[in-house]
């Protein structure tokens, strides 16, 4: 029976069975996977509960770092109606029609020549398209009055520590209570490719803070197990919402969707052979990439990865964790900033294949994912997690109107 997803937010946690995640990558115009993925969970959701369920009505927190994070901000901010302001369906649209435009390509001779100053005199994009594009879409919507709970990972340069914008540690006034389109900006400013981003922000005391932030990939580029750090530092609270006094720290209750951006690990492109002999300039551009940019988000991909594995194999509940990725791009498809027509509309159709593929798991000796004997597809998955995020929701309805 459809629900009115219309009118009614999402119950909080301690009215039904499970926490729900939903994380979403960082990884530049490769933002367009999750697009595709999310896309179809939501439609088999509108299938359950009706045409208005959004994602923002059955996720008790998404988060995502920086193209992820963009996702999330599009996710879970209100329109006009208090209601999301992107649907899932959106989401590959907008990134067909502004990633040439964020990220403009030079070619031939003269783009090399370009690309080869840029890499010794600043960041490859001004970024000025981007930031107004942000602005204009979130406009002056702060962090507190998001549809449902968001955490996005970002990293102070000046600090040199992570700062985490979520939406449990900022209520409205506090110093964590900025704009999304700051948060946006910040997230997304991948060292070499986008400028870092400075702002402040001042609480209802009157203090200022200062950000000096880039690109969350940095820290968390697969931001689920900061989601998940998020959450329990709320249960450790006693944050009435999770109920705590009777669930306390009762990490089977999560239902975690983490999604991907893709990667060219099977390409095995660089080697210590190879590295041994690299300078300073060769780590940030060699061969049309930027290696230390691949290792440290993938690094940051693989480790996460590898503790979300480990956690939910030892709670008895990894039917509960759902990873989709793509570790067998090549060539133009791992760019994070080749935003060709061509380019763009074949990571759609590596989304779409990606659908088709069996569910998989890293393995933990060799990084890599291998398919799960028996678990089908990630199509078929995602169509069994979009029927337990709807009798999640159905029940704490139920539940509350009983309370």
């Amino acid at each position: 029976m459809a629900t009115e997803t219309s009118s009614t937010k999402i119950q909080p946690p301690k009215y039904g069975k499970l926490i729900t995640v939903l994380s979403i990558d960082g990884g530049g115009i490769r933002g367009i996977i999750p697009g595709v993925l999310l896309e179809y969970l939501e439609s088999q959701l509108q299938i359950l509960d009706g045409k208005d369920a959004r994602l923002a009505d059955y996720f008790d927190v998404i988060s995502g770092t920086s193209t992820g994070g963009l996702i999330t901000s599009m996710l879970a901010s209100p329109n006009s109606q208090n209601r999301p302001l992107f649907a899932a369906k959106d989401i590959v649209p907008f990134y067909l029609e502004h990633a040439p435009k964020i990220f403009p390509q030079s070619s031939g001779i003269f783009g090399s020549i370009v690309n080869s100053v840029h890499d010794t005199t600043g960041p490859k994009y001004d970024g000025k398209y981007l930031h107004s594009l942000v602005k204009q879409l979130l406009g002056t919507t702060r962090l507190h009055e998001v549809l449902t709970n968001v955490v996005v990972p970002t990293f102070d340069i000046k600090k040199l520590q992570p700062t985490i914008f979520s939406s449990y540690r900022a209520p409205a006034g506090k110093a964590l209570d900025v704009q999304l389109a700051d948060i946006g900006i910040a997230t997304s400013a991948a060292p070499t490719y986008l400028p870092s981003h400075y702002f402040t922000n001042q609480d209802k005391e009157g203090k200022t803070r200062e950000f000096n932030l880039i690109d969350g990939g940095v820290a968390a580029n697969n931001p689920s197990f900061v989601a998940i750090s998020e959450v329990t530092k709320q249960i450790a609270l006693k944050n009435p919402g999770f109920d705590s006094k009777t669930r306390a720290m009762d990490y089977t209750r999560f239902l975690v969707i983490s999604v991907g951006t893709g990667s060219n690990k099977n390409e095995q492109k660089y080697n210590a052979k190879l590295s041994a002999t690299w300078g300073p300039l060769s780590w940030i551009y060699y061969n049309g990439s930027t290696p230390i940019i691949d290792v440290f988000s993938e690094a940051s991909v693989d480790m996460v990865n590898y503790h979300n594995s480990v956690f939910f194999h030892a709670l008895g509940s990894e039917g509960n964790h759902l990873r989709i990725d793509d570790d067998t791009l090549t060539g133009d498809l791992a760019s994070v900033d080749k935003a060709t027509k061509s380019n763009l509309n074949n990571l759609v159709e590596v989304a779409k294949k990606l659908l088709k593929k069996p569910v998989s798991r890293m393995n933990l000796a060799t990084g890599l994912y291998q398919p799960i004997e028996n678990a089908g597809t990630n199509e078929e998955e995602l169509k069994r997690f979009a029927k337990l995020l709807s009798d999640e929701r159905n029940l704490r309805q139920l539940n509350a109107k009983a309370a």
